[in-house]
């Protein structure tokens, strides 16, 4: 059954982080090259100081803690996961990250979901809200073999809704977290309402692109113009994740920088705060997960493409945020799920719920109406 998880942090492990920032050894960086290499020094140097000296993570921890957090062994594994309920009736909701956050990307939205009343919306419109870690993210405990790939996360996240007594429900999720929430809706149709997602993944390898829309092949160029160019970190994920977690385990400003870069380039142009972006980062660092969250790539990677060809027949809607990357085309989406709503909200990026909490919350109570009666 579940417990209750406290989060704290020992001071000496903090003392440790302050010790190893201050004594971060930097690269050079050509003139005037800004973030057009990767992580911009000059803002990291700025960050990093602010780490060491201003950022008070036991306040940050204090609002992370202030949600219901609870552990449970599913699988031979520790999960992680904030269980939130409503007041009164509501639909049971599961939330699944990605790379590179954790429970973190859903934190804005938890209290918008669970009491709409409150924040302007329809008392109706409640949710309960299960946010879990995936296995070797945030406080989730990390395989001691090889990494679970989506389709064996989306099984724990089955079994982990049956144990709190939820046997129908709604899945939502983005980047890896719609992977996992898209296989819930294959393997667990009779279990799942409906499903709600930012992207929906690139066609099976050897997909034929004769059999393709216009819209869709142009898609696909442009997903391909976009790995050569960006793609370089999920190679490596893919590939040989140990070798970079050496270094990103071991220094919490390379850590940063990994990290950070991909936050401001895939976000919506506004960017994150400081305390925002070193929230999440913090979390990768007390948890020592980096390795362990890029090694699911790998283990992505090896999905049998029969797998990836498969057809969600489950109600699907998608919210296709504009600074997001790789957005699909609607004859990629109604190809692929049984598509009954698509929305291109005007403002939000990869980490929309995070971005943009009221437009992302506002887009669940709207998709999930007409299917709360079936989850009763």
């Amino acid at each position: 059954m579940p417990v209750p998880f406290q989060l704290s942090t020992p001071p000496a492990v903090l003392d440790d982080l302050r010790a190893r920032l201050r004594a971060t050894r930097w690269p050079d960086q050509p003139e005037d090259a800004g973030w057009s290499l990767g992580t911009d020094v000059g803002y990291l140097r700025e960050l990093v100081a602010y780490w060491a000296d201003g950022f008070d993570w036991p306040a940050r921890e204090k609002e992370l803690a202030r949600f219901p957090h609870f552990r449970l062994t599913l699988g031979g594994l520790g999960i992680h996961f904030v269980h939130a309920r409503a007041a009164g009736p509501a639909l049971p909701l599961i939330l699944s990250h990605g790379w590179p956050d954790s429970f973190w990307r859903y934190t804005k939205v938890i209290d918008l979901l669970t009491d709409p009343g409150a924040h302007g919306a329809d008392p109706a419109d409640a949710f309960d809200v299960i946010v879990p870690d995936m296995p070797g993210y945030g406080y989730s405990d990390r395989p001691a073999g090889a990494a679970l790939d989506s389709i064996a996360v989306a099984g724990l996240w089955a079994e982990l809704m049956a144990v709190l007594g939820y046997q129908r429900f709604g899945a939502a999720g983005g980047d890896i977290g719609s992977h996992v929430s898209r296989y819930l809706a294959l393997d667990h149709p009779d279990r799942v309402v409906a499903v709600h997602r930012t992207d929906a993944g690139l066609p099976a390898p050897g997909t034929d692109p004769a059999e393709l829309t216009v819209a869709e092949r142009e898609w696909l160029a442009g997903a391909a113009g976009w790995g050569a160019a960006e793609g370089a970190y999920a190679a490596m994920h893919r590939t040989k994740p140990q070798t970079a977690a050496v270094g990103l385990t071991d220094s919490p400003a390379g850590l940063a920088a990994w990290i950070v870069e991909k936050m401001r380039s895939w976000s919506d142009g506004s960017f994150f705060t400081e305390d925002q972006v070193l929230t999440n980062v913090m979390i990768y660092w007390l948890t020592g997960t980096i390795g362990s969250s890029m090694r699911m790539y790998r283990a992505n990677a090896a999905i049998p493409p029969a797998q990836l060809a498969r057809r969600v027949e489950v109600p699907s809607g998608f919210a296709l945020f504009p600074a997001d990357i790789v957005r699909p085309p609607r004859a990629w989406l109604d190809r692929t799920a049984n598509t009954v709503r698509v929305t291109e909200p005007a403002r939000g990026g990869h980490f929309a719920a995070f971005e943009e909490p009221e437009l992302y919350a506002a887009e669940l109570r709207e998709f999930f109406r007409p299917y709360r009666g079936a989850a009763r």
